[in-house]
């Protein structure tokens, strides 16, 4: 069975930095491209990094880019989101995404906030 845990979530400050953790398990993670999306109070989810399955092609919203960072490790199975110099805007459950063929595999979700 296909599943994803996310860790690393809590509180930062403003301007702080904060990296997520996804580990899979119950599929061939090698082949799957990974993602991070985010759900903020009120508002859709929203797609924030994207990574394809040999991690060398990276997409960002608009809102991360050039703050946020995400990879991977495929021999540990894990994908990782790297958040620097975070925002209120960035407060959201953030889940982790795996898309393989036909299938989608989403997280539990992880709470991050900002807040001083």
């Amino acid at each position: 069975q296909a599943q994803l845990v996310e860790s690393g979530g809590g509180v930062v400050q403003p301007g702080g930095s904060l990296r997520l953790s996804c580990a899979a398990s119950g599929f061939m993670f090698s082949v799957a491209a990974m993602s991070w999306y985010r759900q903020a109070p009120g508002k859709e989810r929203e797609l924030v990094a994207s990574l394809n399955s040999v991690g060398n092609r990276k997409n960002y919203a608009d809102s991360v880019r050039c703050r946020f960072i995400i990879s991977r490790d495929n021999a540990k199975k894990t994908v990782a989101l790297q958040m620097n110099n975070r925002t209120d805007a960035d407060t959201a459950v953030y889940y982790c995404n795996a898309k393989s063929g036909t299938a989608t595999t989403w997280g539990q979700g992880t709470q991050v906030s900002v807040s001083s």
